[in-house]
């Protein structure tokens, strides 16, 4: 409020509240410079407004200030405001749009989602598709901002009106057809609770699988790959096939363990994903099919809460060709989780998992968000989202968290 205008006494009764209130919407548009939003509205004290909303983007340089306000007290005339706010504007070479009304803004309707998408591109074509798609289903796009613009160009679409469930099953072919991943979430506050991320290890947190590292030290690595064959055309389950694999290992030395962890490649992204997760307050681990020789050396590396795999048998400083311990499949990812979540104190609905193959399935359906990273046609449309570029680090996207807090969490010292 300016100096001229004294502060309304506590004893003053509040302007009307109700939908026929008269507002004005309060549009400038221009090239942004520092100052401008504090000029507006020192523009606007002066008629003794309160504020309704506001909203402000920047692009490229070009702002657009939106300001909802009440209309100006008695004694004084809008059309003074108008004049006022017009003569601002200009004298900094904005445009300024002025429209009466009444009320605040509708509210928005029941079912609110948040809609992320990726593309690398995002094309102005497949943008028209999405929009016209949550359309279809009832729902209103109330706001749309950007998360990042690489590795790949990250969206999200703030979406009321319909449920998210209907939102997902309506988008999801679309995203396969235009070629660009897109997630659907619940809003609320859970979605940027402290929470738990679980992930697969091969061929996820990792470029490799792991079997096949030891493998090629025993010189076995097209019989292995034969046994994975028959697992994948379904001639033998999950722990048939690992048991035979690791059968083909027996007598490596135990001096492989360290040259197999010093071949494990990274998933570009996945350091960036775990520290940025970590410093935001997460709690992150890993469950694997393979084997906690490289997990136990993975969770050392990365800070990782908690780790779990197969474990291969050693005896007199060789491998014995034999997995000892529970057998990590399926059915005991999922087991994992929940024993994680458990020791975590993250209710499931908080909870990440993200795995590529269908021994990931039923963790990705236990977990309150399943992301399929570069995964199986069968595993993508099973799960509840999937990421199909080859960047870890842009699950972050689809939790909310834009590229300028991945940097600045960057920028905190540990």
């Amino acid at each position: 409020m300016s100096a001229s205008q004294p502060p309304r006494s506590p004893e003053s009764p509040e302007p009307p509240r109700g939908t026929d209130a008269p507002t004005l919407l309060v549009k400038i548009f221009g090239k942004d410079r520092p100052g401008i939003t504090a000029g507006l509205f020192d523009t606007l004290a002066a008629y003794a407004v309160d504020v309704v909303d506001i909203e402000q983007v920047v692009t490229r340089g070009r702002i657009v200030l939106c300001a909802l306000v009440s209309s100006p007290e008695p004694g004084t005339t809008e059309g003074d405001l108008r004049a006022t706010v017009h003569s601002w504007a200009e004298s900094l070479k904005l445009q300024a749009e002025i429209i009466s009304g009444t009320g605040d803004n509708r509210p928005r309707g029941d079912g609110r989602s948040h809609v992320t998408v990726l593309g690398h591109p995002l094309t102005a074509e497949s943008t028209a598709a999405i929009a016209a798609r949550i359309t279809s289903t009832g729902g209103n796009i109330d706001r749309i901002f950007r998360l990042a613009k690489y590795p790949v160009t990250a969206v999200e679409f703030a979406v009321s009106g319909t449920g998210t469930e209907d939102l997902r099953t309506a988008l999801a072919p679309e995203a396969a057809g235009l070629g660009v991943d897109i997630a659907v979430v619940s809003a609320g506050l859970s979605r940027r609770a402290q929470r738990l991320v679980v992930m697969d290890v091969d061929s996820t947190l990792i470029q490799d699988e792991v079997i096949e590292l030891f493998a090629a030290h025993a010189g076995c690595e097209a019989e292995v790959a034969s046994v994975t064959e028959q697992a994948m055309r379904g001639e033998l389950d999950f722990e048939q096939s690992l048991h035979a694999r690791v059968a083909l290992l027996a007598g490596l030395d135990v001096s492989v363990v360290e040259k197999v962890r010093a071949e494990v490649r990274l998933t570009p992204g996945a350091r960036t994903l775990i520290r940025t997760l970590k410093r935001l307050g997460y709690q992150v681990g890993v469950v694997s099919g393979g084997f906690t020789q490289v997990t136990d050396d993975l969770k050392e590396r990365l800070g990782l809460d908690f780790a779990s795999a197969n474990t291969l048998e050693v005896v007199d400083g060789r491998l014995t060709g034999r997995a000892v311990g529970d057998i990590v499949d399926r059915a005991g990812k999922a087991r994992l989780l929940r024993s994680f979540a458990e020791q975590a104190g993250v209710p499931l609905a908080q909870t990440v998992a993200i795995g590529d193959g269908a021994n990931d399935l039923d963790m990705l359906n236990t977990a309150g968000l399943g992301v399929a990273f570069n995964a199986k046609p069968v595993v993508r449309e099973a799960a509840h989202t999937a990421v199909n570029v080859p960047f870890l680090d842009t699950v972050l996207y689809l939790l909310g968290i834009t590229r300028e807090e991945v940097e600045a969490a960057d920028g905190l010292v540990d």
